[in-house]
């Protein structure tokens, strides 16, 4: 039934029961007697509580899609009212849960597209620091050397200490296109590449651990990178923000199947904060490869990211890589179909500033 039917028929109900109470034996007297008054406002109390009643009953439908409405969050895809029942309601549930897939599967593309220039991009400026920045810096350091052995002794000190600061700079600029660029990965693998990363962020403050299980189910390269990403943004964001004196960070098979990374701190949590950049940028990553993040609390304190991966996407095929400017091959990240409903507890904000 429509629901211009539904309403139709509520308000004749409603009608038919005044119109029942006019023709029955009750009368009212010139002056209103005090008993008739009462039993006049007690059917009218009577016919607005049910017309209430069954008004509710007849647009409860409406009101669970307007709460869908509310809550729906493209970030945590799968979730859908049910569709119950006939009429305009059950289409305009039908049609909302329709629009959803649509978006859900445009915003991954568009996120895939997105990723994958950012790719791109990381791997030119990469390149170009290290051919372009580095060899410039290479060539002032060999200067300072060359005039610092022919330079008086008051002024050679001044010189050396001018390499130093070249030779440092030349390594940070070495050790940041290293990270915009992990060549580690395409060259030795992802645990390779996750134990390189650890040993990058370790510090004499800040101990990173890592313990990655032998043996787990191969990845194709564009889940890698997924993987390594998260691990980078979860490492930094500990390093930076968390305060912490050690982070783990594992990666093997999850308790239901699949593949699990985890990056967990003993630092001074999320504190509410809202979440950022970094940690958006995590959870796009998770949606291209179907994968569940969650950024919150850990169970012994401090911040705990976790990444869990389907068992689908261990055996899927390599894509194909894209080429990105410069000719530089740059994993395309395929785009999964919508995941089903999760039954996980809603991620909480992460410490990302």
């Amino acid at each position: 039934m429509s629901l211009y039917g539904r309403i139709f028929l509520l308000n004749a109900a409603v009608l038919v029961l005044a119109a029942g109470l006019l023709l029955g034996p009750v009368t009212v007297s010139t002056p209103v007697l005090l008993g008739e008054a009462v039993v006049v406002l007690c059917g009218l109390v009577l016919m607005l509580v049910l017309n209430a009643v069954l008004l509710r009953v007849g647009l409860a439908p409406l009101g669970r899609l307007g709460r869908a409405m509310a809550t729906a969050d493209l970030r945590r895809p799968g979730t859908r009212p049910e569709v119950t029942g006939r009429g305009e309601i059950a289409d305009l549930t039908a049609a909302f849960n329709a629009m959803l897939d649509r978006l859900e599967t445009e915003r991954a593309t568009s996120s895939g597209r997105v990723l994958t220039a950012q790719e791109a991009e990381r791997q030119r400026i990469a390149r170009e620091l290290h051919d372009e920045v580095g060899q410039t810096l290479t060539a002032v350091l060999l200067q300072l050397k060359h005039a610092a052995g022919h330079a008086p002794g008051e002024l050679r000190e001044d010189l050396r200490q001018a390499q130093e600061t070249t030779r440092a700079s030349l390594e940070e600029i070495r050790r940041i296109a290293r990270r915009l660029r992990p060549g580690v990965l395409e060259e030795l693998g992802l645990h390779s590449a996750l134990r390189s990363l650890a040993g990058e962020l370790s510090t004499s403050r800040l101990r990173v651990t890592t313990h990655l299980a032998p043996g787990t189910v191969p990845l194709d390269p564009a889940t890698e990178l997924v993987v390594y990403r998260v691990a980078q943004e979860g490492l930094t964001n500990a390093a930076r923000h968390s305060g912490a004196g050690h982070v783990e960070l594992r990666l093997g098979p999850a308790p239901g199947g699949g593949t699990r990374l985890l990056v967990r701190d003993d630092g001074r949590g999320t504190g509410g904060a809202a979440e950022g950049a970094g940690i958006g940028g995590m959870r796009e990553r998770a949606l291209l490869v179907g994968a569940e993040l969650r950024v919150g609390p850990g169970e012994a304190g401090g911040t705990e990211v976790r990444l869990d991966l389907p068992a689908r996407r261990a055996t899927a095929p390599a894509p194909v890589p894209a080429a990105a400017p410069g000719g530089v091959p740059v994993p395309v990240p395929s785009l999964p179909p919508s995941p089903p409903p999760s039954s996980s507890p809603a991620p909480t904000p992460g410490h990302e500033r």
